[in-house]
């Protein structure tokens, strides 16, 4: 059976989402004494503190003291700790739409208006309740607070119905206020809920009188969310689809003040945090905030928010060089910065302006001065911190922007040639662009085929290629070398040129097989790579100008191109949903995988630990994590009729790489390969020892001597108090006594020393012929171990004609092996060095000697040979014209 094949790369986790259309749920954690906010992304619920992912979307959420509750489809899942799914509950037949946490029970309503009670820690079914679509389709739900066992339950036909869970009884029927019912919420009263219609009315009502307290009228539309303050202000709050606020006081029974644009899509879920003037609100518009009520009027401010791209990134880009942020540009008109390595290094540069001082000082919306969204941008960190280090154009319009990484703003100049200062041309418009690598320059190409470069410091036009227009089409991509050396532009028309980027002089033009879609420069190698029209991909090395490899396969648009840091690997993204990664040196696909949704950028990482991906429709910008970098992957080509597989998006948390295979066989390809010790016989094999056990052998006594420890300095000897004299008639003085050192302190070891291990299997090696094991003996000691143990070889040293001989016949069957080589050398050089004497003394040895000196010199004839034709071939490849 053919295992399936493991990727090059492994979903990692999604950067910059934070909410959805779910509402959120605030929960109190009595051990730690604070509260938790849960809000549901995608397939996983962030609690801050992140949970593990389910298997689709969540659609629905609530959570009590001990558990939060997600449900997909017609499945509930129960997480503990924040994290793991630790109940699962299935017996629904619809979609679920909304949940109740009660005591020891949850209670879900699908869409088809089945009501089920759960027993949470059994898992099994307290009791279910259907309700007659056409005359009561439950939409809204809620537990009042002191009311034991009862459940109110709000219609899409605007009647309210009390029931008993517990005895499984209808207790009364509100008629309600001819109106569908939206939401329900508790008021800080007891007996009094808030109801909220359809219509944009909210009824405070008092359910155990049944009458109505007030009531209040929203202009935006059906009511999404109600919350009401407990810090002793009495205020509700309520939420709109067009993500407007109201608050309301309730004493004056009026409206307090009106937050506008909380968020830019509907207002999904709002809760006041209780007992303190803080209001948590989170909208599909992908952005978490918390207001605090602290200012004069009532309104709120924003304390602190989580907020990523509100619809889908469209550019990403690596910023820097040490991989930790990503600059990405959204269709929502922003561009932002996520960190990979935590949400709180997160910034957002804010939306282009078409005037940011005129937009600021009018208080207009963002609507009339907004800039279209980025489709390209370029960034350099040489001189941020001095000026502007990004720069963007926009879609349809001519005018590039500057952006300031450091300041986390637009920046001061807008880029545009100067004949269009008084009036902005309809069908002329900024297609391409990049900024030099010293930060300096950026160069813009126009849908005219115009190519402009600006200083990116004063903003001032530097000049233009060409006199009229670099091409003849619309510029489809521009790219500077690393050196500001050259500028290479392509234009629709099908041409690449290569310019002087000082003197704007044309240098080099080539006709391409098809017109390009767009290119990328990998600076550090000089490669471009060039994506065409047809679906194919060409890279041409720009010092040789030649086109070095050319690759077909793609099915669809190829929407962006990165590179590797090291160039090797070209990684590609196209319409037809596959990412593809082919290896430049070999010219070859090496890897292939199908995601649900076509990427429409790709960028790796500097550090080339993740591929960085943003695709249709989705808001998240993925992460796929190198596995080269971490375990075992094949890098063969893949067959030509390769099926790539589906590979499901990563989701918030990072994902752990499991071995799927277990202890089962594993892929062919991936046995690792363990080298033999000798790869052919013809061959000569060297040890693995280091250089410092073997290559200082000869040379052991002058370092012997080098390291020797000076002596320290003597004391000249006093002289005796009384000089001696010499007995006799005349006086004469005793000559002082010199030392003796006549004797010889060299003691023969023959006759002490005990056998070495060394010694003895070379012993018996004159019997078996055997000398593997006083072989692996000597490699595993140092060099002066080594010497001490030759020399005992030697009859002076305790040592026998016959164990010589013996060590000899080692060094012979080395060299007939041909492996260890370089050890053979050393040891047979110290041999001879240390026992020149004894050899020339003893015809044995002199023969053994002797028939080894032949087996040497072929040996070394053989490799001089293959050297030298190695050096010739080397020589010619080098001299020979390509």
């Amino acid at each position: 059976v053919m295992m399936a094949r493991e990727g090059l790369f492994a979903g990692f986790r999604v950067l910059g989402r934070f909410s959805g259309p779910v509402p959120h749920v605030l929960r109190y954690h009595s051990r730690h004494r604070q509260f938790y906010l849960a809000v549901a992304v995608g397939r996983s619920v962030h609690s801050y503190s992140v949970s593990n992912a389910l298997l689709q979307d969540i659609t629905c959420l609530a959570a009590d003291r001990m558990l939060i509750f997600a449900s997909y489809n017609n499945i509930l899942h129960a997480f503990a700790r924040n994290k793991e799914v630790v109940h699962t509950y299935e017996g629904h037949k619809a979609k679920i739409q909304l949940l109740q946490p009660f005591g020891d029970h949850i209670i879900s309503v699908d869409v088809d208006n089945v009501l089920i009670v759960w027993n949470i820690q059994t898992e099994e079914e307290y009791f279910q309740v259907d309700f007659d679509k056409a005359t009561f389709a439950v939409s809204a739900i809620l537990h009042p607070s002191t009311y034991l066992n009862k459940i109110l339950l709000g219609s899409e036909q605007g009647s309210l119905q009390l029931w008993n869970v517990k005895s499984n009884k209808l207790l009364y029927s509100f008629p309600g206020w001819h109106s569908g019912i939206t939401t329900l919420e508790q008021a800080p009263a007891v007996d009094v809920v808030a109801v909220g219609l359809v219509s944009g009315h909210i009824i405070v009502h008092n359910i155990k009188y049944n009458e109505t307290l007030m009531k209040f009228q929203q202009d935006w539309g059906p009511i999404t969310a109600i919350s009401f303050r407990t810090d002793g202000h009495p205020v509700m709050a309520a939420g709109s689809p067009v993500g407007h606020i109201a608050l309301w006081d309730l004493e004056e029974k009026k409206i307090l003040c009106q937050m506008q644009d909380a968020h830019s899509t509907a207002i999904a879920g709002m809760s006041f945090v209780p007992g303190e003037p803080l209001l948590i609100t989170n909208g599909a518009d992908n952005a978490i905030r918390v207001w605090i009520f602290d200012g004069p009027g009532g309104t709120g401010r924003v304390l602190r928010n989580r907020m990523g791209h509100s619809a889908p990134p469209t550019k990403i880009r690596y910023h820097g060089q040490n991989g930790e942020q990503i600059l990405s540009a959204g269709q929502d008109g922003t561009l932002q910065s996520f960190s990979t390595v935590h949400e709180k290094f997160n910034k957002s540069l804010g939306h282009g302006s078409i005037n940011k001082k005129k937009s600021k000082k009018k208080g207009l919306k963002l609507g009339s001065m907004a800039l279209p969204p980025i489709t390209a941008f370029a960034s350099e960190i040489a001189h941020q911190s001095d000026w502007d280090g990004i720069v963007a154009c926009h879609q349809g319009y001519i005018t590039c922007t500057t952006w300031n990484y450091q300041k986390t703003s637009m920046g001061a100049h807008k880029l545009k040639p100067e004949e269009f200062s008084k009036h902005k041309p309809i069908d002329m418009y900024a297609t391409a662009v990049d900024i030099t690598s010293c930060g300096n320059f950026a160069v813009i190409g126009l849908s005219t085929g115009r190519v402009d470069v600006y200083n990116m410091q004063s903003g001032i036009h530097r000049g233009c290629y060409s006199k009229e227009r670099a091409h003849v089409g619309a510029v489809r991509g521009v790219a500077v070398d690393g050196l500001n050396q050259l500028i290479i532009t392509a234009g629709s028309e099908g041409l690449l040129k290569f310019w002087k980027f000082k003197t704007k002089d044309l240098v080099y033009s080539t006709k391409l097989s098809s017109s390009p879609s767009g290119i990328l420069l990998h600076r550090d190698s000089g490669i471009l790579g060039i994506a065409f029209d047809d679906f194919s991909i060409s890279v041409l090395d720009i010092e040789t100008r030649k086109t070095v490899r050319t690759f077909s396969g793609h099915h669809g648009r190829i929407n962006d191109l990165t590179f590797s840091p090291d160039g090797r690997w070209l990684i590609t993204s196209s319409m037809d949903c596959t990412i593809r990664t082919w290896d430049l040196p070999s010219g070859c696909l090496i890897d292939c995988f199908l995601v649900d949704s076509a990427a429409v950028s790709l960028s790796m990482s500097p550090t080339g630990d993740f591929l960085a991906s943003t695709h249709v429709d989705e808001l998240g910008i993925y992460l796929w994590s190198n596995r080269t970098l971490y375990s075992l992957v094949s890098l063969r080509p893949l067959p030509a009729d390769y099926e790539p597989s589906m590979v499901t998006f990563p989701s918030t948390c990072p994902v752990e790489d499991v071995d799927v295979s277990g202890d089962e066989e594993t892929c062919d390809e991936m046995i690792e390969y363990v080298s033999p010790e000798q790869l052919g016989e013809q061959l000569v094999t060297l040890s693995l020892l280091p250089e410092s056990r073997w290559k200082n052998l000869l040379s052991l006594d002058v370092i012997k001597k080098k390291n020797k420890p000076r002596e320290p300095p003597k004391l000249p000897k006093s002289a005796p108090f009384f000089i001696p004299t010499v007995p006799g008639l005349i006086p004469r003085y005793i000559a002082p006594e010199e030392e003796n050192n006549t004797q010889s302190k060299l003691v023969n070891l023959g006759v002490l020393s005990q056998k070495s291990d060394f010694y003895i299997h070379l012993e018996e090696a004159l019997t078996t012929n055997e000398y593997t094991a006083p072989l692996h003996l000597l490699k595993t000691l140092g060099p002066s171990h080594i010497e001490i143990q030759l020399r005992g070889l030697a009859p002076e040293g305790g040592g026998s004609v016959e164990v010589m001989q013996s060590f000899l016949g080692m060094i012979g069957m080395m060299l007939n092996k041909k492996y260890n080589f370089e050890l053979t050398q050393a040891y047979l050089a110290l041999f001879l060095k240390l026992h020149l004497k004894v050899l020339s003394s003893e015809p044995k040895l002199l023969e053994e000697v002797s028939r080894l000196s032949v087996q040497l010199e072929e040996t070394w004839i053989h490799l001089q040979m293959l050297f030298n034709q190695s050096l010739c071939v080397l020589t010619y490849m080098k001299s020979a014209l390509l």
